[in-house]
């Protein structure tokens, strides 16, 4: 198969494993910078171009999208769809998980739990939510931002008004979520393909701090999920239509709830952390479903 990656840069631990998982499997791989793909739409059908250059046909393409290029990188990636090219997830589940309200509705409707969650916009109700989320403490997080960035705990009323009304200021919108505090600074990762789980670490938040990204310093162990927490994994990245999905768990007192589904998962974490192979079962994802 001739499949792309398309990631904005070739040296990161994700892009490169996908790079030698397919040729080991004896691919033709190509990474493509996704801000130097551009298209045109004609009569005569969608058309991508490289670097002033046509590009030939795909078999597969792989994306690594970043999220301050969501926008872009999905347009790009429909592109790709309206050729007829394998997609290792699609535009629709990509962009609902990177709704981070979006998300949340739609895990909600789908009687998916998750920590209770509120939005609101006017300074004059947002005590009144928090209220109504059981805080202070209380999590703030804004709607861009990923690998923890933007993500707040929230101590005490003062320090909300504080944070609220400077964002507010700043025209930043957030969303505000309930404190597990049972969860001790600690998540699980799952990783889902093509509806299994192939891989779980914990994740554990380093002493004073309550996010556990292992960017942010967490340590992570692998662990064997709960009957319950596997079901919910499965369900979560099913309802999103995804088959490659990264699903955040929090072990609260009323079970397990999903706290975000990640479409694009990175790899490094999970596959140091567990031994699994990840990048190689992405590429057997794609060619069964050539």
């Amino acid at each position: 198969m001739k499949i792309a990656i398309l990631s904005l840069d070739e040296s990161l631990y994700s892009t490169r494993r996908l790079m030698e998982a397919g040729q080991q499997r004896g691919h033709t791989m190509r990474i493509l910078h996704t801000l130097k793909c551009y298209m045109e739409i004609s009569r005569q059908g969608p058309v991508i171009f490289y670097e002033g250059k046509k590009l030939p046909r795909f078999d597969a393409v792989i994306p690594r999208i970043g999220s301050s290029i969501t926008t872009y990188g999905l347009m790009i990636l429909r592109q790709f769809e309206l050729l007829g090219t394998i997609t290792a997830n699609k535009v629709a589940g990509i962009a609902l998980a990177r709704d981070k309200w979006g998300s949340l509705q739609h895990m909600a409707h789908h009687q998916i739990p998750i920590p209770h969650s509120g939005l609101v916009r006017d300074f004059d109700y947002t005590e009144q939510m928090i209220a109504q989320l059981g805080g202070p403490p209380i999590i703030l997080k804004l709607l861009e931002g990923s690998q923890g960035k933007g993500v707040m705990l929230l101590e005490n009323l003062t320090t909300a008004r504080g944070v609220t009304d400077t964002l507010r200021t700043l025209y930043q919108d957030f969303l505000l979520q309930e404190y597990i505090a049972e969860s001790k600074g600690a998540d699980i990762r799952c990783f889902i393909i093509n509806g299994q789980p192939v891989a779980a670490m914990k994740r554990q938040a380093p002493a004073g701090e309550f996010r556990s990204n292992l960017h942010r310093g967490g340590k992570a162990v692998k662990i064997r999920l709960t009957p319950q927490e596997k079901t919910l994994s499965i369900s979560a990245a099913t309802t999103f239509g995804l088959d490659v999905a990264g699903i955040d768990l929090l072990r609260s007192a009323r079970g397990p709830l999903v706290m975000e589904v990640n479409a694009s998962p990175g790899l490094e974490g999970i596959e140091q952390c567990t031994g699994v192979d990840v990048a190689a079962k992405m590429i057997e994802l794609l060619e069964m479903r050539r």
